[in-house]
């Protein structure tokens, strides 16, 4: 005989059963397709990313520097990245030109690292500028490179930028 009992038993059974293993196998190796598809697009543009900030940098940099020049014109061009930044709160003075961030002034920013070199005369007149990605292919694939002139260049191989490589 059928007995409303065993019916609700048989129910409650069916509905607590939960997931086989091959059901968790095919919804595991999906989200490991969609992962493999979109991880490296994402490396890609964090790294186009980094590429921008290191280029925004140079130029923020560039036009620090000609405030300098300005507001110090018996030094000219600061003789190093640090004199251009300054802890905050910032006082102005010619070793603290409080005209970029504490971060930049550092020379590392985004997976890049900026290297000034400066002319060592006084007033300085000529200064070099580079930006180079900390890991090659990874936090970014170009070397940017700029000076007095405010013209930004680089390097598709990471290394190696000069007055004489492409310009932006």
């Amino acid at each position: 005989m059928y007995s409303p009992d065993r019916l609700f038993i048989r129910v409650s059974t069916k509905k607590n059963r939960g997931f086989s293993l091959i059901e968790l196998l095919i919804v595991v190796t999906i989200i490991l397709i969609i992962a493999a598809i979109a991880i490296p697009n994402l490396l890609r543009s964090r790294m186009a990313a980094n590429e921008a900030s290191a280029v925004g940098s140079i130029r923020t940099i560039n036009t620090a520097a000609i405030s300098f020049q300005t507001t110090f014109p018996n030094l000219g061009l600061p003789a190093t990245l640090a004199a251009l930044g300054g802890a905050n709160p910032c006082t102005l003075s010619s070793a603290t030109g409080c005209l970029i961030d504490q971060i930049l002034s550092s020379g590392i920013k985004s997976g890049y690292s900026f290297v000034w070199t400066g002319d060592g005369r006084t007033p300085s007149i000529t200064y070099t500028l580079t930006a180079t990605p900390a890991v090659v292919g990874s936090s970014g694939q170009r070397m940017f490179c700029s000076d007095q002139t405010g013209v930004v260049r680089y390097t598709t191989t990471g290394s190696g930028c000069t007055n004489a490589s492409a310009p932006l």
